[in-house]
């Protein structure tokens, strides 16, 4: 009897990491052929479900793969707040160089520690998030003041949000999509590519290059099924994962760019920061940093050392 995995998310087929399920799952049908049987479920929104449900139906074993942004497990993994850290990376580089070494492993630990249900199999990259509103051009902290604002579940997006001088409200995707549809939330911040996506642009003139936040979406895998498949089957999952995740890396950049060029054909502003006008947004979250050394002194500990 054919193994089922069924793989799924909260996006189209079309985007970065859509294709990179995909990708996974052509390379175990090409090695394994009738021994697995795939299926995917591109948006469990489009049944109902909201996207942050993608966690636990990963955990039940109702989807045997799934990804979600590790904001969304903060409450249950501490930890990964410090991968909510606004500007924590210096670049792209290095944030992924950091998510490939021996950090990436401890969050993972930490996930597999606390959700014993999850069987880690990587990170794809959700990329830098850009702040798009309805109001005015941001150029500086001061522009935001008063801006209502949604928020992952994250206290660390929350904070920097308000040190910002914005209101944030912690909203799952599809009511954030709606209020920004309806014109009672202000800002959204996203990468250009899920801005587009999500239809954001449409409806949103002001966008500003923050690039104030870098963050990985967790493959989660159901811990029971993988530990049920034979030793071959769990190791080509483990390889055709990496793969993706440098192909949907490479996706992910040339998305930007085509994103960039749709909400500028939409009569969208971009603004991008000057160096003092950035200046202004780190020092305004400083205090984040400060208290997050303490914290998580583990893990800059294991980012310091990544960047040597």
């Amino acid at each position: 009897m054919a193994i089922q995995i069924c793989m799924g998310g909260y996006g189209p087929p079309t985007t970065t990491h859509s294709r990179a399920l995909k990708m996974i799952g052509d390379r175990l049908i090409a090695k394994f052929s009738n021994e697995v049987d795939i299926k995917y479920v591109w948006n469990v929104m489009d049944f109902g479900y909201k996207a942050e449900e993608v966690l636990w139906m990963s955990e039940r074993g109702l989807l045997t793969v799934a990804y979600q942004s590790t904001s969304y497990l903060t409450e249950r993994v501490p930890e990964l707040e410090f991968a909510d850290l606004p500007f924590l990376f210096e670049n792209l580089a290095e944030a992924r160089a950091a998510m490939d070494s021996a950090l990436g492993d401890y969050l993972s630990r930490r996930i597999e520690a606390r959700v014993p249900g999850y069987k880690m199999l990587g990170y794809f990259e959700n990329g830098y998030r850009h702040v798009s509103n309805r109001l005015r051009p941001i150029h500086a902290p001061a522009d935001m003041r008063g801006m209502t604002i949604r928020s992952l579940p994250s206290q660390m997006h929350s904070r920097t949000y308000e040190l910002l001088g914005a209101v944030p409200l912690i909203m799952d995707l599809k009511p954030a999509i709606t209020a920004i549809t309806g014109g009672t939330l202000d800002a959204q911040e996203n990468p250009l590519a899920n801005t587009v996506d999500y239809g954001v642009h449409k409806f949103h003139r002001h966008h500003t290059l923050t690039g104030h936040s870098y963050l990985s979406r967790g493959i989660y895998c159901n811990r029971a099924a993988f530990e049920s498949w034979p030793q071959a089957l769990q190791t080509t999952m483990i390889e055709a994962t990496r793969e993706a995740v440098l192909t949907q890396r490479d996706l992910a950049v040339r998305e930007e760019e085509v994103a960039h060029a749709a909400i500028v054909a939409a009569g969208g502003e971009i603004v991008e920061l000057n160096a003092s006008e950035r200046a202004a947004f780190v020092a305004a979250v400083k205090p984040l940093h400060d208290e997050g050394r303490a914290r998580f002194s583990d893990a800059f500990a294991l980012l310091e050392s990544a960047r040597r």
